[in-house]
């Protein structure tokens, strides 16, 4: 039934998602180039809400937890788990006071309304997947920027989007080239669930009637420990909020069954 729906309402959806691109690309252009950073990054937060809220048309709901009292003026990493493209609205929206910067593939810098001029001047990291070189090179300007601008950073250490909803093992390489220049990041899990969900029939129909849930856990300080220590700690800490209910109670016992 509700796939049903979703051919119905889908159409609804993907053309507003896609108004709201087309309408925000001038917006944000004149906001970089008149007004500079701060403009530009308030026109897309709003771009983001707007984004997000189109997913009601199709009778979904967003629920975004977050009751850490997380620091205002430090870095932070946050990691989270990927399950599909709309993650990442609601993370730009809701930790905007942060100023949350995404690592993104260079590709998406060009033809995207509204997202590729976004990636291009928001201050974020672009890398070419086939080029190693480049991609540690923007990740460390990407570090800097933090250190030098209090700025926070998002990461989806899965390194691909889990389509089924089942968290895959958690890559260490780009944390740790930021926790290298900028060893002073907090870090932060993010556990997200139901947004696979959406895509499961992929973007056309989309699913209907969803509940969509992204949930800030409580900090881990990296104190100079091994980097595989501190995003192992995150990634069982996202597991852990994943898990059915009554599997929560045993994780901390059984976490080690997860395979790395």
């Amino acid at each position: 039934m509700r796939k049903f729906f979703g051919y119905i309402l889908s159409p609804f959806v993907i053309i507003a998602f896609f108004l709201v691109l087309l309408i925000f690309q001038p917006i944000q252009w004149v906001c970089y180039k008149v007004f500079g950073y701060a403009a530009h990054k308030r026109s897309v937060d709003i771009l983001n809400l707007c984004l997000l809220r189109t997913v009601y048309l199709a009778g979904n709901t967003v629920v975004f937890i977050n009751k850490q009292n997380l620091p205002i003026g430090r870095p932070i990493i946050f990691l989270a788990n990927h399950q599909s493209l709309f993650d990442i609205p609601a993370l730009i929206y809701y930790l905007r006071k942060y100023h949350a910067k995404f690592i993104s593939k260079i590709e998406l810098t060009k033809g995207i309304p509204s997202i590729s001029y976004n990636l291009k001047y928001g201050g974020g990291a672009n890398i070419d997947r086939n080029d190693s070189r480049q991609s540690i090179t923007e990740i460390v300007k990407l570090a800097n920027r933090m250190k030098e601008n209090k700025w926070s950073a998002v990461i989806f250490p899965e390194g691909t989007r889990s389509k089924d909803g089942h968290m895959k093992s958690f890559q260490v390489g780009g944390i740790a080239t930021i926790l290298k220049k900028c060893p002073e990041a907090l870090i932060v899990p993010i556990a997200i669930s139901g947004t696979w969900k959406i895509t499961r029939y992929g973007y056309y129909p989309l699913d209907t009637f969803e509940r969509m849930t992204w949930e800030v856990l409580k900090p881990i300080e990296p104190n100079a420990r091994p980097y595989e220590e501190v995003v192992k700690e995150a990634e069982d800490r996202i597991r852990e909020a994943l898990a059915p209910g009554p599997l929560k109670g045993e994780f901390n016992a059984a976490n080690q069954k997860f395979p790395r």
